[in-house]
């Protein structure tokens, strides 16, 4: 008896000892990089779904390029252009100092016409499908106007979540900082576009 209680409680402790063993392992390890920036595996994620991110955003503006857009609308194209562009490359400057990959969407000179050579996540929130990306392409006059509109609204929303995901989540500063500012700025400009769509 005595015997058969000894080999349960071992095998329960090696049952244990397998299904916890990440549980003793930091989830969002903070490392330290060659120039000395703090930054957890949160921060890696935000900076690398977010390139991705505001890379299809810049696809859906170079869209528009050519096309006769509401003045409002132009000048929300022109914004998240000026916008998008720079953290882009300031997050792929992240990614580079703490030696992590940068996804292939930054090699696409984001200030410039065209779509690239871009492979996209559509699991992110907010992201568009191959599908959906084409038949905005396709769509003409107000019809393009309202889809791209409904469209950014829903990109914008996605990337207000992944923003409110580093504030909580996040380590390295101005990672935190930089989502604030994304989850502010795209906040006012989903309530532009959403009064844009109701007039």
């Amino acid at each position: 008896m005595i015997r058969k209680h000894t080999l349960l409680v071992a095998a329960m402790a090696a049952i244990l000892a397998l299904t916890g063993c990440g549980s003793d392992e930091p989830q969002n390890d903070i490392r330290t990089a060659p120039n000395g920036d703090e930054f957890s595996d949160a921060d890696v994620a935000f900076a690398t779904d977010m390139i991705q991110h505001h890379a299809q955003a810049l696809q859906m503006v170079d869209m528009t390029v050519g096309r006769t857009l509401d003045p409002e609308v132009q000048q929300l194209t022109d914004d998240i252009r000026a916008a998008q562009g720079p953290e882009i490359e300031l997050m792929a400057d992240w990614l580079t100092d703490w030696d992590m990959p940068v996804p292939e969407t930054v090699r696409v000179d984001a200030n410039a016409g065209g779509h690239g050579d871009m492979e996209m996540d559509s699991d992110m929130p907010g992201m568009m499908t191959e599908e959906q990306m084409s038949e905005l392409e396709a769509a003409q006059g107000d019809v393009f106007q309202d889809m791209w509109l409904e469209m950014m609204i829903m990109h914008h929303q996605g990337a207000v979540e992944m923003a409110e995901t580093e504030q909580s989540e996040g380590t390295f500063g101005a990672a935190i900082d930089l989502a604030e500012s994304i989850e502010t700025s795209q906040r006012d400009e989903i309530d532009v576009m959403e009064q844009l769509i109701d007039s």
